[in-house]
C-alpha cells in the first residue's frame, strides 16, 4: 500500500482526481466511503455506483446503511436497494451491470466495502457457468444446519487452501460451484479473463481510520440506525425470511430478528450486532491490507 502526506486530505485528494478516469473508494464498514464518493461524484458530476454487496438488496435501507434520499438527490446512485429478496446476485451479476454503466460515459465513483467486488473489477473475475437453484437451495439447508465444518471439508484441497474458511458466503460459493461444475472453485479462477477496468486506468483509494475510533462509530451508527428503523426494516422481513439467503445476511438481521422473537433482549440484540460488525470490519481491513497494497491510502 502506498502511504503518503499528499493523501492525508480527501479536498486536495479530489482535487487532483482526473475525471476522465473511474475512481474506486475501498474502505471498512462506517468508515466514510458513502459520503467521500458523494463528494467527490459531486465535484466530478458523476455518479456514485455501489461496491457493496449487502446494500443491493431492496428491503435494507436502513440496516446496510444506504445513502439518504437527500444523498441520492444530490448526485446520481447506481445499484442500491435494487435486488429484490429471493433472487440470487453474484459478483458477476454486478460486473455486468458497472459494465452497462461504464458505456454510458458518464464519470463514475465506485465505493463499497466488498473487496470482491472491487478486485474483480480490477483483476478480473472468472467465468463459471451459473449453479442450479436447486444446489443453490442444497447449500442453504446445509449451512443452516450450521455445519460450516462439513461444507469447508467438502472442498477441493486447492480451493480450501486460499478460501476465507470462516465466511459462510464464499465457502457456500466454493461448495456450489465444485458440486455444480465438477471441478473447484480455484480451477476456474485459473482462467480468469482481463478485468473491466485495468488498475491503472482507475483512481484507487482506500480508506484507513484507527481501530478504536472505527469501533465507536460502529457503535454509533448502529444505534442510529435503531432510531431510524432497522428494527422496523426487520419486523417487515419476516414473512418472507429465508435462513442461509444471501439477503438476510445483512449485519444486524438475524440479531434483531432474535429480539423480534423473543430469544434475546433488545441490548443482547445490539451488543451481538456491534461485536459482529467489528468482526467484520476486522475481516475487510486483512482484505484490503493483502489484495489492495498498490491502492493510495487515505487516512480518515
Amino acid at each position: 500500500m502506498i502511504n503518503t502526506s499528499t493523501a492525508t486530505s480527501s479536498d486536495r485528494l479530489i482535487e487532483g482526481l482526473d475525471p476522465a478516469r473511474p475512481v474506486l473508494i475501498a474502505g471498512p464498514t462506517a468508515s466514510g466511503k458513502s459520503a467521500l464518493a458523494l463528494r467527490i461524484a459531486q465535484a466530478m458530476g458523476g455518479a456514485v455506483v455501489n461496491a457493496d454487496a449487502l446494500q443491493v438488496w431492496s428491503c435494507w435501507r436502513v440496516l446496510t446503511a444506504r445513502p439518504s434520499p437527500g444523498d441520492e438527490a444530490a448526485a446520481p446512485h447506481r445499484l442500491y436497494g435494487h435486488v429484490a429478496p429471493g433472487r440470487a446476485y453474484s459478483v458477476g451479476d454486478w460486473l455486468a451491470e458497472v459494465a452497462a454503466l461504464l458505456q454510458q460515459g458518464c464519470p463514475l465513483v465506485i465505493a463499497g466495502g466488498t473487496g470482491l467486488y472491487l478486485t474483480a473489477l480490477t483483476s478480473g473475475l472468472a467465468v463459471i457457468p451459473p449453479v442450479p437453484p436447486e444446489i443453490r437451495a442444497e447449500g442453504d439447508a446445509w449451512l443452516a444446519r450450521g455445519d460450516l465444518a462439513g461444507m469447508v471439508a467438502a472442498l477441493d484441497a486447492r480451493t480450501r487452501t486460499g478460501l476465507d474458511l470462516k465466511n459462510p458466503a464464499r465457502v457456500q460459493r466454493a461448495w456450489e460451484v465444485l458440486r455444480a461444475t465438477g471441478r473447484g472453485l480455484a480451477d476456474w479462477q485459473a482462467e480468469t479473463p482481463p478485468p473491466l477496468i485495468a488498475p491503472e486506468a482507475a483512481q484507487r483509494i482506500v480508506l484507513q481510520m484507527d481501530r478504536d475510533r472505527l469501533a465507536e462509530r460502529i457503535a454509533r451508527r448502529f444505534d442510529a440506525m435503531l432510531d431510524a428503523g432497522a428494527l422496523e426494516e426487520v419486523r417487515q422481513a419476516l414473512p418472507f425470511w429465508q435462513p442461509g439467503a444471501q439477503w438476510t445476511r445483512a449485519i444486524g438481521a438475524t440479531e434483531l430478528k432474535d429480539y423480534l422473537e423473543g430469544r434475546v433482549t433488545m441490548d443482547e440484540a445490539r451488543e451481538r450486532a456491534v461485536i459482529a460488525t467489528r468482526q467484520y470490519a476486522k475481516s475487510q481491513r486483512i482484505w484490503f491490507r493483502n489484495r489492495m497494497r498498490n491502492w493510495t491510502i487515505l487516512e480518515v
